[in-house]
């Protein structure tokens, strides 16, 4: 049996023979036993055969609203040709919500993957497809990655769908518009940009626009894919594209004149522009009292520091700059470090790298043992290791602190690139100091206020310095003082909320 020529695929057209087509897919679709092909009498008059995935159609709709339909008898107007068959099948007879006209094999082929049903009519070179998916999806649950103590409990899951929909609940607004593009050559995968049309910068948009059309790609599994074909700047370790699996945190975003990308298949959502200081804000901090909001986030940003810089000070200060130390501290610290055969940085460098595997093991090790490993991990290798005189005591606090404050950041991705960025200050701190401390931190400040996000500078509003942004960064105001937008954005609609003077 010859193969089809698959590169030729969209050139061929339904053939007005029905075994002709059938014999055609099973070819592409190499015999796949989940292709199913139903023939059946249209109407009780016109031999036809139905064609879906199993499994990717809602057996309930086909059998209720599609063959019911269809296996009728009707009292036939008269025909003057084949397509007036599937006008009448179309607009008269079939019960689905969904149904549109097919030309060629391609959209068939594509119909069919997409969790469509195909119906294909004896002597018609034309074929109606019919809205019919219903494959299993995960339920609508908590965010995983993201948890908050007060707010919504609801996070996306891996159905575009059901994700534009949690959006639309809450922004009842016409002017939030949705546009929907196939990426991947194979995968076929959908993608969906979201914006407030009348909040939104354009030339944001358009720059999204032109940035996924030019993504030439055999196939896109998540939204990891898009992230890094979209982002202005791959050299860098810092996250330009914001992610979150939260509805509401999204919905925000677009508020402020933001652009949501959701792919198929995956609960994270990406949004551009993303600033360096959007990674230090959590949903939380508008669902409580700003005083309350702006302690927390100024103990994430203190956090920030330290998970960043506290195995280098450790490091510079016990190598170069002791007498920096109280007197009786450096004693201490002199005394644990007596019996450890290492210098403090390959103490540091040990004690870090021991924690990266505990975390990455953490990660994949069965729930089931997870825990115990996790106590055998932190309390008693940590412990042996200090008796051992392997490392010293301080090292372990410093090591832990680190840990624990590397936590605090809200998303994962600023807290990757810390940890990354926290080796090159280690070793630069062994090697220089608080001088190499400062060269690296001033590189790093340069490459930052460097960065752009779709146009927007990276360290928006503080390079360049915009005064009436800062009412939502290191602090957060009251919600009545946050009358405006972020200017940062673009946005051409600056008003949050009117001016209201209060009667006395």
């Amino acid at each position: 049996m010859s193969e089809p020529n698959v590169e030729h695929q969209d050139q061929r057209q339904i053939s007005p023979d029905l075994s002709e087509n059938m014999e055609y897919c099973k070819q592409v679709m190499g015999n796949s036993n989940d292709l199913m092909m139903r023939p059946l009498q249209c109407l009780h008059k016109w031999p036809a055969v139905m064609l879906y995935i199993d499994g990717l159609v809602d057996v309930q709709i086909l059998n209720h609203s599609i063959l019911e339909s269809l296996l009728k008898t009707h009292d036939l107007p008269e025909f003057s040709a084949d397509e007036e068959h599937l006008s009448y099948l179309q607009n008269d007879v079939l019960a689905a919500s969904n149904v549109t006209l097919v030309d060629d094999m391609e959209d068939v082929l594509n119909a069919l993957l997409s969790g469509s049903a195909i119906l294909l009519i004896e002597g018609c070179v034309r074929g109606l497809k019919i809205a019919a998916a219903g494959w299993e999806d995960r339920a609508v649950g908590e965010p995983i990655s993201q948890t908050v103590v007060r707010g919504p409990m609801e996070g996306f899951n891996e159905n575009l769908r059901t994700n534009t929909s949690l959006i639309r609940k809450r922004i009842r607004d016409p002017h939030l518009w949705i546009e929907e593009r196939e990426i991947g050559r194979i995968t076929k995968t959908r993608v969906a940009v979201l914006y407030l049309k009348h909040t939104v910068d354009a030339g944001v948009v358009e720059e999204l626009r032109r940035r996924l059309d030019e993504i030439d790609i055999d196939g896109i599994l998540e939204s990891g894919y898009i992230e890094e074909l979209v982002q202005d700047e791959t050299g860098t370790l810092f996250p330009t594209v914001y992610n979150s699996e939260r509805p509401d945190t999204v919905c925000a975003a677009l508020l402020e004149g933001r652009v949501a990308i959701i792919v198929d298949g995956t609960p994270f959502v990406l949004l551009v522009p993303a600033l360096f200081v959007h990674f230090f804000q959590s949903p939380e901090d508008y669902y409580q009292r700003a005083d309350i909001s702006t302690l927390i986030r100024m103990i994430r940003y203190l956090s920030f520091f330290i998970a960043l810089l506290a195995p280098s000070f450790y490091i510079a200060i016990t190598t170069f700059h002791q007498e920096m130390l109280p007197t009786n501290l450096l004693i201490s610290l002199a005394a644990q470090r007596e019996g450890v055969p290492f210098p403090a940085f390959i103490e540091a460098i040990l004690m870090e790298l021991t924690y990266e595997i505990l975390r990455e093991a953490g990660i994949r090790i069965p729930k089931t043992v997870g825990q115990a490993v996790s106590i055998v991990g932190t309390l008693v290798i940590g412990q042996a290791a200090v008796d051992a005189g392997v490392v010293s005591a301080a090292m372990v606090i410093i090591v832990s602190i680190t840990a624990i404050s590397s936590y605090v950041i809200p998303e994962n991705g600023l807290s990757i690139s810390v940890r990354i960025l926290r080796f090159v200050l280690m070793i630069l701190a062994a090697a220089f100091g608080f001088y190499g401390i400062l060269i690296v931190l001033l590189i790093t400040v340069t490459h930052l206020c460097s960065l752009r996000s779709f146009g927007v500078p990276y360290m928006s509003p503080f390079a360049p310095f915009i005064q009436k942004d800062l009412k939502d960064t290191l602090f957060r105001v009251p919600w009545s003082h946050m009358k405006t937008r972020p200017l940062s954005t673009g946005t051409p609609n600056k008003t949050r909320q009117a001016s209201k003077k209060t009667k006395r």
